[in-house]
């Protein structure tokens, strides 16, 4: 009969691995050794690699020309009092207000109509899943509990719903060219991504008025869906790019999104913007006072890697020369303090330490 510790040595016999080279860890290894020779160059290749590169994206960022115009306190038009505090005391009745300003140099190529908000947070959580993709995407339906609380009005269901929509900025922005006394001449359209337009958004079948006949505008809209563009019915629905741009939250509170492109088919803006005195023209609708946020205007070109942003190219430029100064520190310390390898690997326990 077995006895008690004999099973108990069958146990422990039971969890022992396998003996195999993995499971017993005798698998052949290389252990690097870092050594002058491999860590020094890595660091003088890092910083000669990087700060080419950093010069070379702050040169196409610098290429990009910029005019970037504040306008959260604009006065309204002969009246003493901002647009700001008009709509605020007056029901959110639309404000007109005028800044004059001007381009001190030509901007040439393709020009680019951005409005700006700061101290906004489309990041919020709960704001950015406060939407119906399958209602956006023409689907009909009931809207998604994502959209509370603006998914219904008087038991009407909303389209589109949620608070994303809901927010959709709605200032109306146009340029006068005093030179020309006329407006420039902008294009509504060819302002969202690609992607967006034509795989997350789409109308229902059919007359679009009929189609949303059974919904209701977002609470703040002052148009319903199927008209956000009077002059261009295919710009309307869940296809209207206003409303695409608006969609696509900012992953900072400090963000700016595209409102227009300068058709350079007319007359005069063929070449780009050139300087002189505007005015730009504001239907001040959106407010941002209440939460300390900021409204901004921004012309701009673009350069072969997008809009202005020196960061990327200082962030290379101050990696590249951290890695030389270490370099260059680590090397003087290599010289003057430095062993040989084979004195490296061959310590023992009675080793000096210096």
């Amino acid at each position: 009969m077995a006895t008690s510790s004999d099973t108990s040595d069958q146990n422990v016999k039971s969890r022992r691995p396998a003996e195999s080279a993995f499971k017993q860890q005798r698998l052949p290894a290389w252990q690097p050794i870092l050594t002058a020779g491999t860590v020094l160059p890595t660091f003088f290749v890092i910083g000669i690699a990087f700060i080419p590169v950093g010069i070379g994206l702050l040169y196409f960022s610098d290429e990009v020309k910029e005019h970037v115009i504040d306008y959260t306190y604009c006065m309204k038009e002969n009246e003493n009092i901002t647009c700001a505090d008009y709509i605020r005391q007056n029901n959110m009745s639309a404000c007109t207000c005028q800044i004059e300003f001007n381009l001190t140099e030509d901007f040439k190529g393709d020009v680019y109509f951005y409005y700006g908000l700061a101290n906004y947070y489309q990041n919020h959580r709960r704001y950015v899943k406060s939407r119906d993709d399958n209602q956006l995407l023409g689907r009909p339906g009931l809207p998604s509990s994502d959209c509370e609380p603006f998914a219904y009005e008087n038991n009407v269901a909303i389209a589109p719903c949620g608070a994303i929509a809901n927010s959709l900025f709605n200032d109306s922005l146009s340029v006068l060219s005093k030179e020309m006394n006329m407006d420039v001449p902008v294009l509504r359209t060819g302002i969202a991504w690609t992607s967006d337009k034509q795989i997350k958004f789409a109308n229902p079948p059919g007359d679009l008025k009929t189609a949303f006949a059974n919904y209701t505008k977002p609470i703040n809209w002052r148009r319903h869906v199927w008209e956000l563009d009077p002059n261009n019915t295919e710009n309307n629905g869940f296809q209207n790019e206003d409303l695409i741009v608006w969609m696509r939250t900012a992953a900072l509170p400090t963000f700016r999104k595209l409102y227009r492109r300068v058709d350079h088919s007319q007359p005069g803006f063929i070449p780009g913007l050139v300087k002189g005195p505007y005015v730009l023209r504001v239907e001040y609708n959106y407010p941002v006072i209440e939460f300390d946020g900021k409204k901004s205007f921004v012309i701009s070109t673009t350069s072969l890697l997008g809009g202005k942003n020196p960061f990327l190219g200082v962030a290379y430029v101050v990696v590249g020369t951290l890695c030389l100064l270490l370099g260059i520190v680590l090397l003087v310390i290599h010289v003057r303090c430095s062993k040989s390898t084979t004195e490296m690997i061959n310590v023992n326990p009675r080793t000096p330490y210096s």
